[in-house]
């Protein structure tokens, strides 16, 4: 709990890519400037934070109760709901983004923060966006 992840790739069960009528299969990613900033940043405030492929699901909370297990095994380390389609929109745009989360829950170990935790205890991460 608490841990910042930096997202480099963003995998999706979501259907946004079919808008752009691609040949094949889309593998959004993040600006690598920006996570090399965003890296940089959290070393230097000395947080505690993890590189890697994140999860956009439309279907945040999956009836599968084998859902986050799958996701876990391909090393994915966290699961948010915007990243992908960010991540999309930006690649189109030829612009620049990165999703940065901090870890609010962790269903596999049975581990949850509060609404007051959240809402005081995770400004580590908005503290690296802001400054980069």
């Amino acid at each position: 709990l608490r841990d910042i992840v930096i997202g480099i790739g963003a995998c999706t069960n979501s259907n946004f890519v079919s808008q752009y009528n691609l040949p094949g299969s889309f593998a959004p990613i993040a600006s690598y400037s920006l996570v090399e900033k965003a890296v940089a940043q959290a070393k230097t405030l000395g947080v505690k934070y993890w590189v890697g492929n994140i999860l956009s699901s439309d279907t945040f909370y999956d009836d599968d109760k084998e859902f986050l297990k799958k996701w876990a095994k391909m090393g994915v380390l966290a699961v948010e709901m915007e990243a992908a389609g960010l991540y999309m929109n930006a690649s189109r745009l030829g612009k620049n983004a990165l999703a940065i989360a901090t870890i609010s829950d962790c269903p596999l170990r049975g581990e949850f923060t509060t609404s007051q935790e959240r809402e005081q205890t995770f400004t580590q991460m908005m503290e690296i966006a802001l400054n980069i």
